[in-house]
């Protein structure tokens, strides 16, 4: 992965984490607080999720072997997906646990002053990450919501940055509410109440990421808009003058794998029939740069048989 794109976004976002744990580390020794203690370990946590990502794009660019004659591209999901796993355990269920525990056991909030300047600081740090992955995101976005960007996104490194992003941001306003309502109140309850509900937003995030992840890993054909443009290239209505069954596969995020059967013209030689599939795989790199595998089947159109076929 380049330092372009999603490994731009990484690094700014894993950057900020590191000098935020430490600083947010080095206020919860001072104050005792319960949401910093919560809010170091989700920094921390981030840290780690930003270097699985750089590692699974290094190692989702070696070449393909014969034991993986298709490459390892879809590492990069692996590990977004091993993301995930370690928000959901290492980020909220710590932070609920902690918070629990403060709310059983509460402890008086000491130097107040040092978490909340803390925590301004860490708002603005994690402003400036979270525009970087947009800035980012907004240049291969081309259109889509931002529910539709993170659902729909077939690189995994912008929309996990994305989502650790924001959680990391609301983490830190409810830490903030959190430790000032605690100081208002004098009741250090409100601490540890902070502390469960950044838990909870982030075991929320890791199910949303787990689930997104989890179906690229399962594999992701085509979208329906590069699923016609492959049609539409394919046919050239002298050759080839059907499609008579097509699948996509993603490989990883910029591989896409395109098989299909193709019915020729009765009367086509076998070398026209060869330049026709040379022809047609040239005009779907066109249309869809990304389809970088491509087996095409020449075959004779038979109704009933495509329409089995079809099903499966």
């Amino acid at each position: 992965m380049s330092t372009t794109g999603g490994a731009r976004a990484i690094i700014a976002a894993l950057l900020a984490n590191l000098g935020i744990a430490v600083t947010k580390f080095i206020a919860y020794v001072i104050s005792g607080s319960s949401s910093m203690l919560a809010e170091s370990v989700h920094s921390l946590a981030d840290s780690g999720n930003q270097i699985l990502l750089l590692v699974g794009g290094k190692r989702a660019k070696r070449e393909a072997t014969s034991e993986h004659p298709f490459g390892y591209g879809r590492e990069r999901y692996v590990y977004a997906f091993v993301v995930s796993i370690v928000l959901f355990s290492v980020g909220g269920v710590f932070s609920v646990y902690e918070g629990a525990h403060k709310v059983q056991h509460p402890e008086e909030i000491t130097n107040a002053a040092v978490p909340i300047v803390v925590l301004l600081i860490a708002i603005c740090l994690e402003s400036f990450s979270l525009r970087t992955a947009v800035v980012e995101s907004n240049r291969v976005r081309a259109g889509q919501s931002w529910v539709q960007f993170v659902r729909h996104a077939k690189a995994p490194e912008l929309p996990v940055v994305l989502l650790e992003d924001i959680a990391a941001l609301v983490g830190l306003m409810l830490a903030l509410a959190g430790v000032v309502t605690a100081v208002v109140t004098e009741n250090p309850i409100w601490d540890g109440v902070g502390s469960i509900a950044i838990g909870v937003l982030l075991v929320v995030i890791a199910l949303i990421l787990g689930v997104e992840t989890k179906s690229l890993l399962v594999g992701e054909g085509a979208s329906s808009i590069n699923v016609l443009a492959i049609r539409a290239a394919l046919v050239d209505g002298v050759t080839i003058e059907r499609i008579i069954h097509m699948k996509t596969l993603y490989l990883g995020p910029d591989e896409l794998l395109v098989a299909a059967k193709v019915a020729v013209a009765t009367t086509a030689t076998a070398a026209q029939i060869a330049a026709a599939i040379d022809g047609a795989e040239q005009r779907i790199r066109d249309a869809v740069p990304v389809s970088t595998v491509i087996y095409l089947e020449p075959d004779l159109f038979d109704l009933g048989r495509s329409s089995s076929t079809d099903k499966h």
